[in-house]
């Protein structure tokens, strides 16, 4: 892979977004197209870049995973944020009436970069919670074994989610934002600038990221995330952000060699039906099987 792609490729795209961000708050266009766009276009770039640069070539090849992961990213997509949406927009409604866009009084007179910063902060600390706590309790964590289930990491595992595994993500971190009056602008903020990380956080990519990886949570970080070893999986936590894996030891970097030996589920982990399909892995959660010791 070409190194100025390689060392800069993270840095770059939340830049841009951060950049197209601002100005198109300045310009009063809509924001939320901007964060659309550029995870789209992230996502799309991802996915053309790891053809031709591979960071495992095997990772380029279907294991039976990827019918399960369209099924996912359009379920995410045409369903579950859409749903969020509506019900996060009728939450702040009845927390502050129609007003409630615009945030709370006092977080208003903070300056924007702030505002961003905190808003950053609570959202990052709670989907870091909400994230350890699905691999330490049972029942969560047969939810989020559809996230691990793939045996190989690429872009669009980013949207391989049980839907419960993201709403209750959602309640626990953008929720309580919402409803503790961060404006909407400084919402759309924060996601400008991690949503592309985001996109990049599965890719088959050989990123070699350098100072970036104590920044964001990137594809290096979390490569050792989706280890079928424990000891190296419970680690690297935070959603787009890295701080709070560093704040609470949970952070695991080792420059140039991060290669865990296998990628997937726990080798602990036997009942979970991974090489199922998409709604077999759904619905097991509702089975008497489910969750057991």
């Amino acid at each position: 892979m070409p190194i100025f792609l390689s060392r800069y490729l993270v840095v770059l795209v939340a830049t841009a977004s951060l950049g197209a961000f601002a100005y198109v708050q300045g310009a009063g266009g809509p924001l939320e197209l901007v964060v659309l766009l550029a995870s789209a276009t992230t996502l799309l770039l991802a996915s053309i870049l790891e053809r031709y640069f591979p960071y495992r070539a095997a990772w380029n090849r279907s294991t039976g995973d990827a019918a399960t992961d369209w099924a996912s990213a359009a379920t995410m997509v045409a369903v579950v944020e859409p749903l969020l949406k509506l019900l996060g927009g009728l939450a702040m409604v009845a927390v502050y009436g129609h007003s409630g866009g615009e945030g709370s009084e006092w977080l208003r007179g903070l300056p924007f970069v702030f505002q961003v910063v905190l808003v950053a902060l609570l959202i990052e600390f709670g989907k870091y919670w909400s994230h350890r706590f699905h691999h330490q309790v049972r029942a969560l964590w047969w939810l989020h074994a559809m996230h691990h289930g793939s045996e190989r990491l690429y872009a669009l595992n980013n949207l391989r989610f049980h839907p419960l595994n993201y709403i209750i993500n959602f309640a626990v971190s953008m929720l309580p934002a919402m409803l503790l009056g961060f404006s909407a602008e400084a919402i759309l903020a924060y996601l400008a600038l991690t949503q592309p990380v985001l996109m990049l956080q599965h890719a088959n990519l050989d990123l070699r990221s350098g100072w970036a990886n104590y920044v964001f949570s990137t594809n290096e970080l979390h490569r050792w995330h989706h280890s079928t070893e424990s000891v190296e999986a419970d680690a690297n936590f935070g959603s787009a952000l890295i701080l709070w894996d560093q704040v609470f030891g949970t952070f695991r970097y080792q420059p140039g060699q991060n290669n865990p030996a296998q990628v997937g589920l726990f080798s602990s982990t036997t009942d979970y039906p991974a090489h199922a399909g998409y709604w077999t892995q759904l619905k097991s959660m509702f089975l008497p099987e489910c969750c057991r010791a």
